[in-house]
């Protein structure tokens, strides 16, 4: 080998790693793994990948990825594949599991950047497929800040009967109520899950592979392809190329994830109904980059920009379908034209996001999926940041209209998502009831957990506009009713919803973005005076270690903050 040490500057980082007699060690580790001599001399690309047998939303997804470093091979760069992992919320939800759904995504972040950072990877192309997969691989490209490229791994086809797994959840609902029998839900438990591919509405998953197309870090279309299709094969062999191309001109993750992109990315978020849980990653995303973003930036953006796509769970269409009509592309175009997107914003093709949509058709005239602008779903945005004397730093409720925009109910107060499940199950949750789930909070869970069985079973159960949920824990992408999550602070913190008692009055309104609790000042300071922190539900393991290190759901739940 050369002594000339890494003189081209697209091995910024691999060169130091395999160049010269010095390196001969390193060099004879990667000859083990398939490098010859001119590979040394090549730039290279991690390819990182959260393929398992673990869920069917990533089961497909180590062929993508050697479709990834096929791609980068061909531009010239050498193409190094390596896992990270996967949890499934589908099958964890309602279980003490869940727990380690969030803390999967901080895994996933520091996996990726433990990696890379010692292996010397000169650019990065990461897929994911199940929802904490993406925020965790972008979290870990930003943190690198080297020329990088994100997959999704692609939606899963319909379930027989136009069915899904919140299909399945909310069948079990409807099965506790007496509605259906033992055989019909196996029916659908048998087929509504028919392969590969990540839950097939815009829920968490779908929400975030279109708002990070929508931001600039993946190619066009990626977010809207069919797990199983050549389509979804060529976009991760063309993501492998892309990467090489923006070695060629240094364009790092922090010349693209700039605030305008997030704004771009928030607002295709609100166009096309997507989940809750977009708030709390695309806080995640940005603070990882170092971009300043707030809870009140979806407010701001909201009051603007309207619900346009009728998509799962709050409508009838699912993802498959709007990748049958052209994807969010014609959507995003549509917004531009109407100057509610920024087309100045650089992307992964080395394009500006202008540029990328210059040449996309409209949607078929005869489609009903997406709405005109000037006939929308919602005029507003369904995803309202609360603000009141129970939620001091914020809440997000997911309100499409539907169930209402105001609920005033009374407080039925549950220390646990297990508690609640069993009261829904056994008829005790009645019309008019506010169901309180507190202590799942980022620390107090830990973990946030996802409140989907729950939220299912109420809408299983036929009071999805009679009941309300709130919760210091979080919803999934297919919960749909009258909910709010992310109330902070959080219980265990000694948040307000700490603080409520059964019987007491709570009203949402989601028109002047207010959740309040009739108690006066008062009547909080004599409780907060008896009120102890709980001990801790874990003392070891990964889920202290995350408890120690996390902070609000209203800064994005992240782990490392700066001092």
């Amino acid at each position: 080998m050369s002594d000339e040490s890494h003189a081209d500057p697209r091995r910024r980082y691999s060169g130091p790693v395999v160049d010269g007699p010095g390196k001969s060690a390193s060099r004879a580790m990667l000859r083990a793994v398939g490098f010859e001599d001119e590979d040394f001399r090549k730039p290279q690309v991690g390819i990182a990948s959260t393929g398992s047998q673990v869920t069917p939303c990533n089961s497909h997804i180590d062929e993508l990825a050697e479709q990834a470093r096929g791609g980068a091979d061909e531009a010239g760069a050498k193409g190094v594949v390596f896992n990270t992992i996967t949890i499934s919320d589908g099958i964890a939800n309602g279980t003490e599991g869940m727990k380690y759904s969030l803390v999967s995504r901080e895994v996933i972040a520091d996996s990726i950047e433990t990696v890379a950072g010692c292996e010397g990877f000169d650019g990065l192309v990461a897929i994911g497929g199940c929802d904490k997969n993406m925020p965790g691989c972008m979290i870990g490209l930003a943190r690198l800040d080297r020329p990088s490229v994100f997959v999704y791994g692609g939606t899963i086809l319909p379930g027989e009967n136009h069915t899904d797994i919140v299909s399945v959840f909310e069948a079990m609902g409807a099965h506790s109520r007496g509605d259906i029998d033992r055989i019909e839900l196996k029916q659908i438990e048998e087929t509504a899950i028919p392969g590969p591919g990540a839950c097939g509405g815009m829920y968490t998953a779908n929400t975030m592979a279109s708002a990070i197309e929508a931001l600039g870090m993946s190619l066009p279309n990626s977010s809207a392809q069919n797990a199983v299709s050549d389509t979804k094969r060529d976009d991760s062999r063309a993501a492998g190329a892309a990467v090489l191309a923006l070695l060629d001109r240094d364009i790092k993750p922090s010349d693209i994830m700039t605030r305008r992109a997030f704004e771009n990315a928030i607002t295709v978020v609100i166009a096309l109904g997507g989940s809750t849980n977009a708030v709390l990653h695309l806080l995640a995303m940005a603070s990882a980059i170092g971009i300043e973003l707030s809870v009140d930036d979806f407010t701001r953006i909201g009051r603007r920009v309207p619900v346009l796509a009728d998509l799962r769970p709050s409508g009838h269409y699912m993802m498959s379908e709007l990748v049958a009509i052209g994807g969010i592309q014609p959507l995003m175009k549509t917004l531009l034209e109407a100057g509610l997107l920024h087309g100045d914003c650089l992307t992964v093709t080395g394009r500006t996001l202008a540029e990328n949509l210059a040449e996309v058709a409209p949607y078929p005239d005869d489609q009903g999926i997406v709405a005109a602008l000037d006939a929308p779903i919602k005029a507003q945005s369904h995803l309202r940041i609360l603000h009141g004397n129970l939620a001091p730093e914020g809440a997000v409720a997911k309100i499409t209209g539907k169930e209402g925009t105001r609920f005033t109910g009374r407080a039925r107060v549950f220390g646990s998502e297990e508690e609640a499940q069993a009261r829904i199950n056994d008829g005790s949750v009645v019309a008019g009831d506010v169901v309180v789930i507190r202590y799942e909070g980022p620390r107090g869970g830990p973990g946030m957990r996802e409140m989907l069985t729950p939220t299912s079973a109420i809408m299983g159960r036929g009071l999805g506009d009679r009941v309300a949920l709130i919760t210091d824990g979080r919803f999934s992408g297919g919960s749909h009713g009258f909910v709010v999550g992310h109330v902070s602070p959080e219980a265990f913190n000694g948040g307000p919803i700490a603080l409520i008692e059964d019987g007491d009055e709570i009203t949402i309104d989601a028109e002047d973005d207010i959740i309040n609790v009739a108690l006066s000042h008062d009547e909080f300071e004599l409780r907060r005076a008896a009120w102890r922190q709980p001990e801790p539900r874990y003392r070891r393991g990964v889920l202290a270690k995350y408890a120690r290190t996390v902070s609000s759901a209203s800064l994005g739940a992240v782990t490392d903050l700066p001092e």
